[in-house]
Protein backbone atom coordinates (compact mmCIF):
# COMPACT_ATOMS: atom_id res chain seq x y z
CA UNK A 1 0.00 0.00 0.00
CA UNK A 2 1.35 3.21 -0.60
CA UNK A 3 2.07 5.39 2.23
CA UNK A 4 0.72 8.93 2.77
CA UNK A 5 3.59 11.55 3.77
CA UNK A 6 2.50 13.37 7.47
CA UNK A 7 1.89 17.00 7.63
CA UNK A 8 5.21 19.21 8.30
CA UNK A 9 5.60 19.80 12.08
CA UNK A 10 3.43 22.25 13.82
CA UNK A 11 5.52 25.11 14.37
CA UNK A 12 6.10 27.15 17.51
CA UNK A 13 3.46 29.96 17.94
CA UNK A 14 5.95 32.80 17.69
CA UNK A 15 7.13 30.77 14.44
CA UNK A 16 3.71 30.75 13.63
CA UNK A 17 2.83 34.83 13.64
CA UNK A 18 6.71 35.39 12.04
CA UNK A 19 5.48 33.00 9.07
CA UNK A 20 2.30 35.15 9.11
CA UNK A 21 3.95 38.93 9.11
CA UNK A 22 5.61 37.38 5.53
CA UNK A 23 8.89 38.86 6.07
CA UNK A 24 10.01 37.69 2.34
CA UNK A 25 7.72 40.42 1.48
CA UNK A 26 8.40 43.14 4.11
CA UNK A 27 11.51 44.59 1.44
CA UNK A 28 8.35 46.89 0.06
CA UNK A 29 8.01 48.75 3.46
CA UNK A 30 11.31 49.92 3.87
CA UNK A 31 12.49 50.75 0.06
CA UNK A 32 10.04 53.77 -0.74
CA UNK A 33 11.04 55.30 2.23
CA UNK A 34 14.72 54.72 1.70
CA UNK A 35 14.01 56.83 -1.59
CA UNK A 36 11.84 59.53 0.10
CA UNK A 37 15.08 59.94 2.80
CA UNK A 38 17.32 60.74 0.15
CA UNK A 39 15.14 63.52 -1.36
CA UNK A 40 15.80 64.69 1.81
CA UNK A 41 19.61 64.38 1.46
CA UNK A 42 18.97 66.16 -2.35
CA UNK A 43 17.44 68.82 -1.02
CA UNK A 44 19.83 69.37 2.31
CA UNK A 45 17.20 68.57 4.32
CA UNK A 46 17.79 65.04 5.22
CA UNK A 47 16.64 63.55 8.92
CA UNK A 48 17.87 60.55 9.90
CA UNK A 49 14.82 60.51 12.54
CA UNK A 50 12.08 60.60 10.20
CA UNK A 51 13.65 58.37 8.36
CA UNK A 52 13.73 55.73 11.38
CA UNK A 53 10.53 56.59 12.32
CA UNK A 54 8.94 55.65 8.65
CA UNK A 55 10.52 52.54 8.31
CA UNK A 56 9.05 51.91 11.91
CA UNK A 57 5.60 52.82 10.64
CA UNK A 58 5.90 50.69 7.01
CA UNK A 59 6.78 47.80 8.99
CA UNK A 60 4.13 47.86 11.46
CA UNK A 61 1.36 48.53 9.04
CA UNK A 62 2.33 45.89 6.48
CA UNK A 63 3.25 43.08 8.83
CA UNK A 64 -0.47 44.54 10.38
CA UNK A 65 -1.71 44.29 6.79
CA UNK A 66 -0.35 40.72 6.26
CA UNK A 67 -2.05 39.69 9.81
CA UNK A 68 -5.33 40.35 8.69
CA UNK A 69 -4.88 39.31 5.20
CA UNK A 70 -4.18 36.18 6.70
CA UNK A 71 -7.52 36.15 9.07
CA UNK A 72 -9.88 37.84 6.15
CA UNK A 73 -9.05 35.56 3.40
CA UNK A 74 -9.45 32.37 5.26
CA UNK A 75 -13.29 33.69 6.38
CA UNK A 76 -13.86 34.60 2.90
CA UNK A 77 -13.12 31.24 1.69
CA UNK A 78 -10.26 32.35 0.01
CA UNK A 79 -7.48 30.00 1.47
CA UNK A 80 -8.29 26.66 1.63
CA UNK A 81 -6.09 23.36 1.24
CA UNK A 82 -5.61 24.34 -2.82
CA UNK A 83 -3.17 27.14 -2.11
CA UNK A 84 -0.87 27.14 -3.66
CA UNK A 85 1.29 29.87 -1.61
CA UNK A 86 3.08 29.54 1.77
CA UNK A 87 1.10 28.32 4.89
CA UNK A 88 -1.46 30.69 5.80
CA UNK A 89 -1.15 30.52 10.09
CA UNK A 90 -5.34 30.87 10.58
CA UNK A 91 -5.97 28.61 7.12
CA UNK A 92 -3.64 25.92 8.98
CA UNK A 93 -4.82 25.71 12.85
CA UNK A 94 -1.39 27.00 13.67
CA UNK A 95 -3.62 30.35 15.49
CA UNK A 96 -7.30 30.85 15.98
CA UNK A 97 -8.70 33.92 13.95
CA UNK A 98 -9.47 35.74 17.22
CA UNK A 99 -5.91 35.68 18.21
CA UNK A 100 -4.64 37.03 15.12
CA UNK A 101 -6.85 39.84 14.89
CA UNK A 102 -5.38 40.44 18.14
CA UNK A 103 -2.30 40.58 16.38
CA UNK A 104 -3.48 43.10 13.73
CA UNK A 105 -4.58 45.07 16.69
CA UNK A 106 -1.44 44.74 18.22
CA UNK A 107 0.94 45.22 14.80
CA UNK A 108 -1.33 48.94 14.54
CA UNK A 109 -0.50 50.06 17.75
CA UNK A 110 3.13 49.33 17.28
CA UNK A 111 2.44 51.92 14.36
CA UNK A 112 1.55 54.65 16.77
CA UNK A 113 4.27 56.24 18.26
CA UNK A 114 6.34 56.78 15.86
CA UNK A 115 3.37 57.56 13.90
CA UNK A 116 2.00 60.27 16.21
CA UNK A 117 5.50 61.35 16.27
CA UNK A 118 5.98 62.06 12.35
CA UNK A 119 2.57 63.78 12.98
CA UNK A 120 4.15 66.20 15.29
CA UNK A 121 7.04 66.83 12.73
CA UNK A 122 4.49 67.01 9.53
CA UNK A 123 1.45 68.35 10.83
CA UNK A 124 -2.69 67.53 9.80
CA UNK A 125 -1.65 65.79 6.21
CA UNK A 126 0.70 62.93 7.98
CA UNK A 127 -2.39 62.46 10.12
CA UNK A 128 -4.57 62.47 7.20
CA UNK A 129 -2.12 59.62 5.46
CA UNK A 130 -1.63 57.91 8.25
CA UNK A 131 -5.60 57.16 8.99
CA UNK A 132 -5.59 56.02 5.01
CA UNK A 133 -3.21 53.86 5.33
CA UNK A 134 -3.99 51.97 8.63
CA UNK A 135 -7.97 52.39 6.69
CA UNK A 136 -6.23 50.72 3.52
CA UNK A 137 -4.54 47.83 5.83
CA UNK A 138 -7.42 46.53 6.92
CA UNK A 139 -9.69 47.16 3.85
CA UNK A 140 -7.27 45.45 1.45
CA UNK A 141 -9.20 42.21 2.31
CA UNK A 142 -11.63 43.07 5.52
CA UNK A 143 -14.84 45.26 5.50
CA UNK A 144 -17.98 45.16 3.44
CA UNK A 145 -15.70 46.28 0.17
CA UNK A 146 -12.27 44.94 0.39
CA UNK A 147 -9.83 46.65 -1.86
CA UNK A 148 -8.17 43.25 -3.15
CA UNK A 149 -11.60 41.64 -4.30
CA UNK A 150 -12.90 44.04 -6.11
CA UNK A 151 -9.25 44.56 -8.39
CA UNK A 152 -7.83 47.51 -6.74
CA UNK A 153 -4.71 45.81 -4.83
CA UNK A 154 -2.41 47.62 -7.32
CA UNK A 155 -3.74 50.65 -6.93
CA UNK A 156 -3.83 50.59 -3.44
CA UNK A 157 -0.45 49.20 -3.32
CA UNK A 158 1.20 51.80 -5.86
CA UNK A 159 -0.83 54.61 -3.57
CA UNK A 160 0.48 53.79 -0.20
CA UNK A 161 3.95 51.92 -0.95
CA UNK A 162 5.06 54.21 -3.69
CA UNK A 163 3.33 57.76 -3.40
CA UNK A 164 1.85 58.16 0.27
CA UNK A 165 5.73 56.44 1.60
CA UNK A 166 7.57 58.51 -0.72
CA UNK A 167 6.34 61.52 -0.90
CA UNK A 168 5.37 61.73 2.90
CA UNK A 169 8.77 60.55 4.10
CA UNK A 170 9.82 63.78 1.59
CA UNK A 171 7.35 66.32 3.51
CA UNK A 172 8.06 65.43 6.90
CA UNK A 173 11.46 66.57 5.82
CA UNK A 174 10.70 69.43 3.80
CA UNK A 175 7.50 70.57 4.67
CA UNK A 176 6.26 70.73 0.97
CA UNK A 177 5.70 68.42 -1.73
CA UNK A 178 6.92 68.32 -5.45
CA UNK A 179 6.80 66.97 -8.52
CA UNK A 180 10.22 65.39 -8.04
CA UNK A 181 9.19 63.70 -5.10
CA UNK A 182 5.89 62.54 -6.64
CA UNK A 183 8.06 61.50 -9.96
CA UNK A 184 10.52 59.48 -7.66
CA UNK A 185 7.81 57.69 -5.69
CA UNK A 186 6.47 55.64 -9.01
CA UNK A 187 9.08 53.21 -9.19
CA UNK A 188 8.49 52.32 -5.41
CA UNK A 189 5.13 51.89 -6.22
CA UNK A 190 4.97 50.18 -9.52
CA UNK A 191 8.04 47.44 -8.21
CA UNK A 192 5.76 46.92 -4.59
CA UNK A 193 2.87 45.96 -7.47
CA UNK A 194 4.56 43.82 -9.20
CA UNK A 195 5.34 41.78 -6.14
CA UNK A 196 1.58 41.68 -5.71
CA UNK A 197 0.98 40.52 -9.39
CA UNK A 198 2.97 37.72 -8.66
CA UNK A 199 1.06 36.59 -5.60
CA UNK A 200 -2.14 37.33 -7.74
CA UNK A 201 -0.98 34.88 -10.55
CA UNK A 202 -0.18 32.29 -8.29
CA UNK A 203 -3.49 32.27 -6.95
CA UNK A 204 -5.58 32.93 -9.87
CA UNK A 205 -7.26 29.41 -10.37
CA UNK A 206 -7.94 29.51 -6.65
CA UNK A 207 -8.77 33.44 -5.90
CA UNK A 208 -11.27 33.03 -8.91
CA UNK A 209 -13.34 29.98 -6.96
CA UNK A 210 -13.47 31.83 -3.82
CA UNK A 211 -14.87 35.30 -5.32
CA UNK A 212 -11.63 37.17 -5.29
CA UNK A 213 -11.50 39.13 -8.13
CA UNK A 214 -8.18 40.87 -8.73
CA UNK A 215 -6.72 42.24 -11.49
CA UNK A 216 -5.38 39.31 -12.52
CA UNK A 217 -8.66 37.15 -12.47
CA UNK A 218 -10.23 39.83 -14.20
CA UNK A 219 -8.04 40.11 -17.18
CA UNK A 220 -6.41 36.38 -17.20
CA UNK A 221 -2.60 35.26 -16.39
CA UNK A 222 -1.25 36.01 -19.85
CA UNK A 223 -2.79 39.56 -19.03
CA UNK A 224 -1.13 39.74 -15.30
CA UNK A 225 2.27 38.59 -16.67
CA UNK A 226 2.23 41.21 -19.52
CA UNK A 227 1.36 43.70 -16.27
CA UNK A 228 4.17 42.87 -14.13
CA UNK A 229 6.42 43.32 -17.02
CA UNK A 230 4.83 46.84 -17.39
CA UNK A 231 5.47 47.59 -13.82
CA UNK A 232 8.85 46.80 -14.14
CA UNK A 233 8.85 48.66 -17.38
CA UNK A 234 7.87 51.71 -16.01
CA UNK A 235 9.95 51.28 -12.94
CA UNK A 236 13.24 51.54 -15.25
CA UNK A 237 12.05 54.26 -17.49
CA UNK A 238 11.71 56.83 -14.45
CA UNK A 239 15.42 57.76 -13.39
CA UNK A 240 16.91 58.19 -17.09
CA UNK A 241 13.68 60.41 -17.76
CA UNK A 242 14.81 62.36 -14.47
CA UNK A 243 18.12 62.74 -15.47
CA UNK A 244 17.22 63.56 -19.31
CA UNK A 245 14.66 66.36 -17.69
CA UNK A 246 17.75 67.70 -15.54
CA UNK A 247 15.63 67.06 -11.97
CA UNK A 248 19.03 64.54 -10.64
CA UNK A 249 22.46 63.88 -11.76
CA UNK A 250 23.56 60.84 -13.75
CA UNK A 251 24.13 59.27 -10.39
CA UNK A 252 20.19 58.77 -10.21
CA UNK A 253 20.66 55.84 -13.07
CA UNK A 254 22.55 53.68 -10.76
CA UNK A 255 19.39 51.35 -10.56
CA UNK A 256 19.85 50.28 -14.00
CA UNK A 257 22.62 48.23 -12.96
CA UNK A 258 19.38 45.55 -11.69
CA UNK A 259 18.29 45.61 -15.17
CA UNK A 260 19.34 42.26 -16.01
CA UNK A 261 17.27 40.42 -12.93
CA UNK A 262 14.55 42.54 -13.70
CA UNK A 263 14.87 40.91 -17.51
CA UNK A 264 15.42 37.75 -16.07
CA UNK A 265 12.49 37.88 -13.59
CA UNK A 266 10.49 39.32 -16.10
CA UNK A 267 11.42 35.70 -18.30
CA UNK A 268 10.71 34.02 -15.59
CA UNK A 269 7.37 35.17 -14.58
CA UNK A 270 6.43 34.89 -18.36
CA UNK A 271 6.96 31.00 -18.14
CA UNK A 272 5.61 29.91 -14.29
CA UNK A 273 2.87 29.20 -12.93
CA UNK A 274 1.09 28.03 -9.71
CA UNK A 275 3.38 27.08 -6.79
CA UNK A 276 6.80 27.59 -8.94
CA UNK A 277 5.79 31.86 -8.63
CA UNK A 278 6.37 31.21 -5.67
CA UNK A 279 10.33 31.87 -4.97
CA UNK A 280 9.50 34.49 -7.30
CA UNK A 281 7.31 36.50 -4.97
CA UNK A 282 10.85 36.85 -2.70
CA UNK A 283 13.06 37.44 -5.75
CA UNK A 284 10.69 40.79 -7.33
CA UNK A 285 11.25 42.30 -3.26
CA UNK A 286 14.49 41.94 -3.37
CA UNK A 287 14.62 43.26 -7.05
CA UNK A 288 12.52 46.43 -5.58
CA UNK A 289 14.58 46.74 -2.16
CA UNK A 290 18.01 46.62 -4.55
CA UNK A 291 16.68 49.34 -7.02
CA UNK A 292 15.55 51.62 -4.31
CA UNK A 293 18.63 51.61 -2.30
CA UNK A 294 20.73 52.49 -5.81
CA UNK A 295 17.93 54.76 -6.54
CA UNK A 296 18.37 56.46 -3.39
CA UNK A 297 22.25 56.35 -3.31
CA UNK A 298 21.88 57.99 -6.78
CA UNK A 299 19.31 60.75 -5.49
CA UNK A 300 21.58 61.64 -2.56
CA UNK A 301 24.94 61.64 -4.52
Amino acid sequence: MATVAPDPPRPSALTAFALAARPRTLPAAVAPVLVGAALGAHAGVFRLDVAVAAIAVALALQVAANFANDVFDFERGADTDARLGPARAVQRGWIAAGSMRWAVALALGAALPPGLWLVAQGGWPLAVAGALAIAAALAYTGGPLPLGYAGLGEVAVFAFFGLVAVAGTWFVQAGTLTPLALAAAIPPGALASAILVVNNLRDVETDRAAGKRTLAVRLGARAARGEYAALLGVAYAVPPLLVAAGALSAWALAPLATAPLALALARRVARSDGAALNPLLGATARLELGFCALFAAGIAA
